[in-house]
Order: structure tokens, then sequence, then C-alpha cells
């Protein structure tokens, strides 16, 4: 029994995972990247999906990470993030051994594309790339190589210990207080022509680029670890446009991939 307790204790102490955007986040990408489909790739999405929706399957690789196999506890769990240190472009660092979110976009892809492989296949790939392209817009999924992502930086949230990437993930889109129905509709009414125009690059490695630029602005300044309403209103707008972006880019490019 005490060695029971004293695992209970150890549990508790221990940090779970971080987990991109968190559930809200990940059905807002989904959700707006359905309303910029092609008429082609939204039959196609329906054919894999069923009448599963987009925002649906977002967090599908999330839940599953909960799974004790191999495959989700080791394979599968690069496949979240890529890292790209500062100055440097993803043509010149590349992927590690155990491969990134760029790599499994690109096995994903290819799975979709591929006549002969079971609609079983298919649609775990396609919730893999709702997926994949939500994490990518949220900057410290796109990590330095130095703190994991924000994971290690340590920081204060209205008083209560976190840490930055949890902050991203989570803590400052849940301060919105909405939920992921109310957030995509308000935020996709937003998005102009000239927006989607913009932003509509098929090119994961432009995403990433973009999201390294955004991720050197959220870190607060040395020191001040103490995040609240400053905070939230500094980067509220960040976050929201890098979810209207998440989602017109997953629009892109599975209308290039159903083309």
């Amino acid at each position: 029994m005490r060695n029971l307790a004293a695992a209970a204790l150890i549990l508790s102490l221990t940090p779970a995972p971080a987990l991109a955007w968190g559930k809200t986040g990940h059905r807002v990408v989904g959700q707006i990247a359905d309303a910029h489909l092609t008429s082609k790739a939204r039959a196609a999405v329906r054919r894999i999906l069923g009448t599963e929706t987009m925002a649906e399957a977002s967090n599908w690789p999330d839940f599953m990470k909960s799974d004790a196999s191999p495959f989700w506890q080791k394979t599968a769990s690069a496949w979240h993030y890529v890292t790209l240190p500062a100055g440097k472009t993803y043509d010149q660092v590349g992927a590690p051994p155990e491969g990134d979110a760029i790599t499994a976009l690109d096995r994903f892809s290819a799975t979709l594309r591929d006549r002969k492989a079971s609609r079983e296949d298919k649609r775990m790939a396609l919730r893999f790339i709702i997926h994949i392209v939500g994490d990518l817009a949220q900057p410290l999924h796109n990590g330095n190589g130095t703190d994991r992502g924000g994971n290690d930086l340590k920081v204060t949230w209205f008083g209560k210990p976190t840490n930055l990437h949890s902050v991203w993930d989570s803590l400052l889109v849940d301060d919105e207080q909405l939920s992921y129905s109310e957030m995509a509709t308000w935020l996709n009414a937003r998005i102009k022509p000239t927006d989607v125009k913009a932003w509509s690059s098929a090119d994961p490695t432009a995403w990433m680029a973009d999201s390294v630029f955004v991720r050197d602005h959220v870190y607060p300044p040395a020191g001040d670890t103490a995040l609240g309403y400053r905070y939230v209103y500094e980067n509220t707008p960040r976050m929201e446009l890098q979810l209207e972006k998440g989602g017109v880019r997953l629009a892109a490019y599975l209308n290039k991939v159903f083309r």
C-alpha cells in the first residue's frame, strides 16, 4: 500500500504531456477549414470520415496517445511537432531519424492519394493531417530546440504554476470562454478573401517559417514569468490569427491533395 501511495504521489506531481491547442483550438481549425474546402475536397472528406466532422476528427491523434501500444507511444509521438532553431530553415535542419510533423504529412498525404489504400487507412491519414496542420499553427510546436517548445519555461498563469507551452495549448484559448463552434464562427467571419489568398500556401515549410516568426514573439521578457491580463491582451490577437491561418492552410492542403 505504501508503494502504491508513493507511486500515486509521483504521478500527481508529473505534468501531463502538452497537446497542441487543446481540444477547443484543434476543433476551431477543423471547422474553419471545412468552410474553405473545394466541393471536390469536401466530397472526398465526407467519403472518408462519413458522419464524423473535421472538428470531431481533429483531436483523435491526441486521444490515441493514451493507447499503450508502441506505435502510439513511440512511432507516432514525434509527428506532433518540428524543431527549428533560430536562424535556420527546415532545409538546413531536416527531420530527425524518428521523423516529425513534416515527414508525417508527406506520409499521410501519400496514403490519401493511394487508390489501393483502405478506407480505414485513409481515415487515419486524414485525421492525422487535420491534427498536424493544427499543430503547426501553434507557435510552440515549432520548437527552437532549447526548451521543448516552451515546456521547460515555468510560468504562472494568473497565479497558478504552469509552463509557457500549456499557456499556448489551451489556457490562452480557454480564457475566451467560447465553445469551439462560437470561436470558429467568429474567427471565420473575420477572414477576408485577401487573407485566404495570402494564407493558402499548401507548403508546410512556409507555415512553419511563419509560426517560427510568431514563436519568437510570444516568450515573455526574461524574468517576467507571472503571466496575466497583460499577456492575454498582447497575445490573444496572435493566438486568434494563428487559428485562422491554420484553418485556411488545412483547407489549402486538402484542396491540393484531393484536386
